[in-house]
């Protein structure tokens, strides 16, 4: 296992970037613990891949350090960075057997029969996949062949960190949520530093202690599952995660307060003041917002069902505010007041949260 840095790390794929817009990502500076596991959340195009494949070794930076325990990796090239990596599409060896792939790794460099042995079967028997030791990889599903990666990353004690780029795209919706489950008990067991690259939001919170959400090259905020979803420090996040996501509403501050449609807004902290032209949302998730018999009026558009709770679309003025209600609260036909959670009710301007 690793402790790893990155120091004012910056990549371009163009020999001479000059514009903000010429780099794939901009400067990132992260530090991750011996043993988490960690996600790198985004959309397509945001640097998630970019920067795992700094981390490997596959892309030499533009600028920047990359450190293992303090040492200066940057320079090395991916074999003696002792790392392990699990792509999108699964890399098994056909004509081997599930044994023989996964004690490949280790009869690389060496090891023991014996000790290629015991391993190989501790691995098997954490991934359900004893009972297929000695059957060709060739006639496995998809999700058997992913969990051949998934082994020979695990199946070396040395190994720094193992990377997962977007690991679960080819698994149907039913075993990859067995998969996603298997990956966070075996993180549990092992310990090993994990670093894992998604777009869904519910890979990286359920997997991850701390979750890096990109976008455009940035990192916009890291932090737990909870933080990320309780106080989002830019509206992207908010947007990005939960579903639906957070309302963003057009608000102004004065008075010392944040106001919405004519309404003085309570938040959980006073928002001061903000530089003169900047952008002032109010950002509250469906989750804080409740019906009420005063508050900011509103009309009801639509109400949808989503199972335990009730999407409830309303209007306020020219804006969409969305809540979800609980079962057996009942919901106005046509107006209502809706209440917003003073202690999750953030101000931001020009897309940062107003501290």
């Amino acid at each position: 296992m690793a402790r790893i840095g990155l120091r004012q790390l910056r990549h371009s794929y163009l020999p001479n970037p000059k514009s903000e817009a010429d780099w794939a990502l901009k400067q990132i500076d992260i530090d991750w613990s011996n043993g988490g596991a960690y996600a790198l959340l985004g959309p397509s195009g945001c640097g998630k891949t970019t920067l795992l494949n700094l981390i490997s070794g596959l892309l030499q930076p533009t600028e920047g350090r990359i450190l293992f325990d303090d040492v200066d990796v940057t320079a090395m090239p991916p074999d003696q960075r002792n790392i392990a990596q699990v792509f999108q599409f699964p890399v098994v060896y056909d004509t081997m057997t599930v044994y023989e792939n996964l004690a490949f790794p280790l009869r690389n460099r060496g090891v023991a029969d014996e000790e290629i042995d015991a391993r190989v079967r501790e691995i098997a028997e954490m991934l359900d996949l004893t009972a297929t030791l000695e059957r060709r990889a060739a006639g496995l599903t998809a999700d058997g062949k992913q969990k051949i990666s998934l082994g020979r990353g695990l199946v070396r004690p040395d190994v720094n960190v193992i990377m997962f780029d977007e690991p679960l795209t080819v698994i149907d919706p039913h075993l990859k949520w067995l998969l996603r489950s298997k990956l966070k008990e075996l993180h549990q067991k092992v310990r090993t530093t994990m670093i894992y690259v998604t777009h869904d939001q519910t890979e990286a919170l359920t997997f991850a202690d701390q979750v890096v959400v990109m976008q455009e090259g940035v990192v916009v905020q890291v932090g737990t599952p909870v933080e990320l979803f309780e106080r989002p420090q830019h509206t992207f996040v908010g947007h990005f995660i939960g579903s639906p996501g957070m309302n963003l509403l057009p608000a102004e501050l004065r008075e010392g307060a944040a106001w919405f449609d004519g309404q003085r807004i309570d938040t959980a902290r006073a928002p001061g003041t903000a530089e003169p032209g900047a952008k002032i949302e109010i950002g509250v998730r469906p989750e804080f917002i409740s019906l009420d018999d005063s508050g900011v009026p509103a009309e009801i558009v639509k109400v949808s069902d989503a199972g335990r709770y009730r999407i409830v679309e309303t209007r306020c003025g020219a804006t969409r505010v969305n809540l979800l209600v609980g079962e057996g609260i009942p919901v106005p036909a046509d107006h209502a007041f809706l209440r917003f959670d003073p202690d999750h009710t953030q101000v931001y301007a020009d897309g940062w949260i107003v501290n």
